[in-house]
């Protein structure tokens, strides 16, 4: 039998979870199998080589290129200060030398004869990679990175900016709702995951971030605010390199719409509990979404097994509508027409029938939703 499948997002108060901790380049992990991390543990480090700086001598000392090599104070692999002197001119007589003194710390990685050029190395940059989610490291790659595994529930977001930061979750705003404005957010929420209701407002941000909030999430946010936010328009492309101090995660989408009420009552009752967030969003090949990890203290005692397979269309699956006229509504699938459907476009698409709360049904392409992954 023919099955058919859509995307999704993951909401759920429990899975097994596990994310994999890589170095840029390799280095040293400093953990172990078995071992349990927090958030803020190290996991692994290494030092990316210095900033690459040229010098060119040959100019400077008016010696032809190949002249240069003798006239050096300094050999390849030696350290070398700001403003010491790295190459002196024989002079006439030893009089009237010429010396140039380096313009950058960091070590003579090579004097090069034919262009009379020196390139000094700056110091390494550290790189320390942390945790992330507080959990047990189930394997490791050496030199590499290692994978951290925790029971949490696990909420994935529509859109975000900003990158991977942790706090404990704190309430702005009372009903899933509720719009999120600056008087929501008060100086006691330094530090913390912030989690509001409906749309989001830029002077709300402004105050999260004055206040010190490591991330807030809510259902959506004008683009407007969004642009004033960034201060530049946001192309297709990769988030989560952001520096704007805090990371922000819309649950929903763009514009003033509610966070789905069981995604706003699962955060409700985490209160407290420290919480995992990254914004780092990718729309194109390789989705990634922003993403809210809670990890469990315990496992839920009426955990029960996965309903459905992922991203198959079923009757009863809960999903979102994506386009017009219906969009941002929650529903549950109440059919499947097999044969395609004439749509307002004249147009023909396979799609599908949707049952909102209201009691209300629609028919949908089956293009225009995604599903809620329990």
């Amino acid at each position: 039998m023919a099955k058919a499948y859509t995307p999704g997002l993951l909401v759920t108060r429990h899975k097994t979870h596990r994310v994999m901790r890589r170095l840029p380049i390799s280095g040293e992990v400093k953990v172990s199998v078995g071992d349990t991390v927090t958030a803020d543990d190290i996991v692994a480090e290494t030092s990316l080589p210095g900033d690459v700086n040229p010098i060119n001598l040959s100019n400077q000392m008016s010696l032809p290129p190949k002249d240069v090599v003798e006239c050096m104070l300094k050999k390849e692999g030696d350290p070398v200060a700001l403003d010491e002197p790295i190459a002196q001119t024989k002079g006439i007589f030893g009089m009237f030398k010429t010396t140039v003194n380096s313009r950058y710390a960091g070590t003579i990685e090579t004097v090069s004869p034919v262009t009379g050029q020196v390139i000094v190395r700056g110091a390494p940059l550290p790189v320390q990679v942390k945790a992330y989610v507080g959990g047990r490291v189930v394997s490791v790659r050496e030199n590499e990175g290692c994978e951290i595994e925790a029971d949490v529930a696990y909420v994935q977001g529509i859109f975000g900016v900003g990158g991977e930061t942790h706090g404990r979750i704190t309430m702005a705003c009372q009903s899933h709702d509720q719009e999120v404005t600056p008087d929501l957010i008060t100086a006691d929420m330094q530090g913390t995951v912030i989690i509001g209701g409906a749309r989001m407002t830029v002077e709300a941000i402004e105050k999260a971030r004055e206040v010190g909030a490591a991330a807030i999430i809510s259902g959506g946010i004008d683009d407007q605010d969004l642009k004033t936010l960034l201060g530049y328009d946001l192309g297709v492309a990769i988030t989560g390199r952001e520096e704007l101090g805090i990371t922000v995660i819309v649950t929903e989408g763009f514009g003033e719409i509610a966070m789905a009420e069981r995604t706003f009552s699962m955060l409700a009752a985490h209160v407290g509990n420290e919480a995992s967030v990254n914004g780092a969003t990718q729309i194109r090949a390789g989705v990634m979404r922003p993403e809210i990890i809670i990890p469990l203290a315990s496992i839920p005692a009426d955990d029960a097994d996965q309903q459905f397979e992922e991203g198959q269309l079923e009757i009863g699956r809960t999903l979102r509508v994506i386009r017009d006229p219906w969009f941002g509504m929650i529903g549950e699938v109440s059919g499947l027409p097999s044969a395609p459907h004439v749509l307002g476009s004249g147009s023909k698409a396979r799609v599908l029938e949707v049952k909102f709360p209201s009691g209300e049904t629609a028919i949908v392409p089956r293009a225009n939703v995604e599903l809620i992954e329990e």
